[in-house]
């Protein structure tokens, strides 16, 4: 029966009222013999009205079942109630909700009459029910809570509240709504009551509904001005199952659906009034767009009834309403639009879906034992143990087995590791690497000519890339060498022009370029063979590819490092660090002297203490009077105290500024590497362009490389930035900014003079030759120190 009502329309019936004493009937007939019971209602036209009047005489509405006026309330029960509460007991949710006018009976439907026991109504019927039932059922384990919320004017209240018994309204913790991100509704504030039994659970229903706020209209003395939600938890359990399942009960009881004009009032009860009109104009509005078709967007949002009830109205619930009817002619018309809301809420299909969960934990303990079972079948079937891991040594066996059957050429060999899944994995992991990186992993299993052919081919195009670098780097090198040897030749010139003490270089025109570039160089130069021996050169990383710059670049980078405007910032930086620096040391030596005068002083007062205190012991009668040595000892470990912390505080400033500084200079040195890259790449585009006539000229003749890069491979290069530096005693560079003295990566390619382009200014060309020459001689003699 359950699983049928999975999917279904949201059961709709019919309840009439009996009449009062003074009430005079309407007319209206029940006919239940058809498939679906219908009721018709019959309205004569109003004479006062006029002759013409185009009014409908009669109506007709079709319902699952209609109860007329002498249905007792154990039959509401069993034909609405029990098939909801059976669907609760296996998992479902469902709700059931009364709605009409005031004074139709909602609240007696629901909750019942207070006079007599066969008065009771749905939810204490219900509540013995599904207690009952959990007794019966000792297969599974219970646990029952319940809520009872009051919606009054769109605000939420929780009457089951322990700490309030029957109290003011306003006085009940105030319920508020929250919605999570996969849209599920949580009420704030809304207590979960334990109900063990179904005393407890009638205990929670009469406090409840003491705490109901009930308010007087002309209509009805005690009608409810709010609509009530009871709500009963359910949460069952195999022993020894993870799965959980939970569901609830809604049973509603909604305030008064007539029409405002009707009941005559005024003031706040208006107002009341106003506010259950709306909020049962949005359930009417979510009724209408869950009975459209193409609707999207259903408004459960717009009131809080239409929120609470958002999984009974269109989605996992089984739901049931029962329209309420009172037939007396004075409320036929408003008996007529109940009648049509329900004829809308018949059109609403919800999906109900069994409500079970996984308890992790339990789960967590399931899972364990599992594998502890299996562990323990593998250890009967293998005969021992098994780790989660596989040994060095089957580890190497693998590898072993793979190699054999990789190198077999018999197509019907196979790779046989037996039943252990983890052998299988390590096996095709193995196997993928050998096919991916056929360097790494598998160069031991290919054959071996392949691996040497593909070598030699990388090996080749990897060289055919570092000559075609060092090519560009030799052109961007002797065109910078021009430039500074223009600069040379226009400070030789202001030189001789101003001071006689130039006429050193005037007796020596052969000098290289190197010695006549600038006096200071000379100087360097004696001394970068001494720097650079007993300093250990880091390799300048080149940021943009990570990797090392190449010697030749290095150079470039020195004298495109002179000629960069922030080269003076740099040094000014730097002598302003090393004061800095020296400051600090200074005051560090003072803080360290002023703290150990402070201990002095402490330990002579305690000597002092002790001293006294002695004297006292053995002078018992003598009292202790103010001592003035003490008190002058303080007196100094305050001074010291002021001196340290004013020394304390300049040592603290100065700290930061040293950091300031030593960003400052990180930043400068940044942006003159960044500028250096952009330079030397667009250098290199430029000479790869002109590259194709370089090579037709017959200037550059190849032959002489190879025997030049065998003669120098032992050699240990030496970076021009030694041999470039504006004044002899400067500090050594940065060591980011200094290139290795050990870098194998370039075997310092400067090739004879056959191989570079000259200019055709014999003057320059014999500069340039001089360079390459007097170069190679610090290389040859650093080779050997070396050595």
């Amino acid at each position: 029966a359950v699983a049928a009502m999975v999917k279904e329309t949201i059961r709709v019936y019919a309840r009439v009222k009996p009449l009062g004493r003074r009430q005079q009937a309407g007319s209206y007939s029940v006919d239940n013999e058809e498939l679906l019971p219908s009721l018709e209602i019959t309205v004569p036209r109003d004479l006062a009205d006029g002759f013409i009047n185009n009014k409908r005489e009669s109506y007709k509405f079709k319902f699952q079942k209609i109860f007329d006026q002498e249905a007792k309330q154990d039959v509401i029960f069993d034909s609405i109630a029990k098939p909801v509460a059976e669907c609760v007991l296996a998992g479902y949710n469902g709700t059931i909700f009364a709605y009409g006018q005031t004074g139709s009976g909602k609240t007696f439907t629901i909750t019942g009459g207070a006079e007599r026991y066969s008065d009771r109504g749905i939810i204490p019927r219900t509540l013995s029910y599904i207690f009952d039932q959990l007794q019966k059922d000792s297969s599974k384990v219970y646990t029952t809570h319940v809520s009872y919320l009051e919606i009054y004017n769109e605000c939420g209240y929780d009457l089951l509240d322990p700490r309030h018994e029957t109290s003011k309204m306003e006085d009940l913790p105030k319920v508020t709504i929250m919605e999570d991100s996969d849209q599920n509704i949580h009420l704030k504030n809304l207590s979960l009551q334990q109900a063990t039994n179904e005393e407890e659970a009638l205990n929670l229903l009469f406090l409840g509904d003491t705490n109901r706020m009930i308010a007087e209209t002309p209509m009805n003395q005690a009608s409810s001005r709010s609509h009530c939600i009871f709500t009963i938890h359910i949460t069952s359990k195999e022993p020894g199952s993870a799965t959980i399942r939970r569901s609830k009960l809604h049973l509603v009881d909604l305030a008064g659906s007539e029409r405002v004009a009707k009941t005559g009032i005024g003031g706040h009860l208006l107002t009341e009034a106003k506010y259950i009109n709306l909020s049962l104009h949005y359930l009417e509005q979510v009724i209408i767009a869950l009975a459209e078709k193409n609707r999207s967007h259903i408004p459960y949002r717009n009131s809080m009834m239409t929120s609470v009830l958002r999984d009974s109205l269109g989605g996992n619930c089984m739901t049931t309403m029962i329209a309420m009817l009172a037939m007396d002619k004075r409320n036929i018309d408003e008996s007529i639009s109940t009648c049509r809301f329900a004829q809308r809420v018949a059109l609403i299909k919800n999906e109900a879906v069994l409500n079970e969960e996984i308890d992790p934990r339990l789960m967590i303990i399931q899972l364990k034992k599992e594998i502890q079972d299996l562990k323990d079948e593998l250890a009967l079937v293998t005969g021992k143990q098994r780790k989660s891991e596989l040994s060095q040594e089957e580890l190497l066996q693998l590898d072993e087995l793979i190699e054999t059957f990789l190198k077999d050429n018999d197509p019907d060999s196979s790779l046989d590791v037996g039943a252990d899944m983890r052998k299988i994995k390590y096996c095709f992991v193995h196997m993928k690497q050998i096919i991916n990186h056929p360097m790494t992993s598998g160069k031991k299993l290919l054959s071996k000519d392949i691996s040497e052919e593909k070598n030699s081919n990388e090996e080749l195009e990897k060289l055919k890339g570092l000559l075609q670098q060092r090519d560009n780097e030799i052109n961007i090198l002797v065109t910078m060498l021009k430039k500074e040897k223009k600069k040379a030749r226009d400070t030789l010139s202001q030189l001789n022009a101003t001071s006689a003490g130039s006429a050193v270089l005037e007796q020596s025109p052969s000098m290289s370029l190197e010695e006549s570039q600038s006096p200071s160089r000379c100087s360097s130069l004696k001394e970068a063979k001494v720097s650079s021996s007993s300093i250990p050169r880091l390799p300048f990383p080149s940021r943009a590819t990570g990797g090392k710059m190449s010697l030749g670049c290095q150079e470039a980078f020195e004298i495109f490092k002179q000629d960069h405007a922030d080269s003076i910032t740099i040094e000014d930086n730097k002598q302003l660090l090393k004061q800095r620096f020296d400051e600090a040391k200074c005051l560090g030596e003072k803080l360290n002297e002023v703290r150990n005068k402070i201990n002095h002083l402490k330990g002579k007062i305690i000597q002092r203490q002790i001293q006294r205190a002695a004297l006292a012991v053995l002078n018992p009668s003598e009292e202790l009077t103010f001592d003035p040595v003490e008190e002058n000892l303080r007196m100094k470990i305050e001074e010291e105290k002021k001196s340290y912390k004013t020394v304390y505080s300049r040592f603290k400033g100065l700290k930061v500024e040293i950091e300031h500084l030593q960003l400052l200079m990180e930043k400068v040195k940044m942006k003159v590497q960044k500028d250096f890259e952009v330079w030397w790449s667009e250098e290199a585009k430029k000479f790869q362009q002109e590259k194709p006539e370089m090579v037709d000229s017959p200037n550059t003749v190849n032959p002489v490389y190879p025997q030049f890069i065998r003669s120098s491979q032992h050699l240990s290069p030496i970076s021009f930035s030694d041999t470039s530096r504006e004044s002899p005693n400067e500090d050594p560079p940065v060591k980011n900014n200094s290139v290795t003295s050990g870098s194998p990566t370039l075997k310092t390619r400067t090739p004879p003079s056959s191989s570079i382009p000259l200019t055709g200014d014999s003057q320059a060309d014999a500069d340039i030759l001089a360079f390459i020459k007097a170069r190679q001689n610090i290389l040859q003699k650093k080779g050997k120190s070396c050595q």
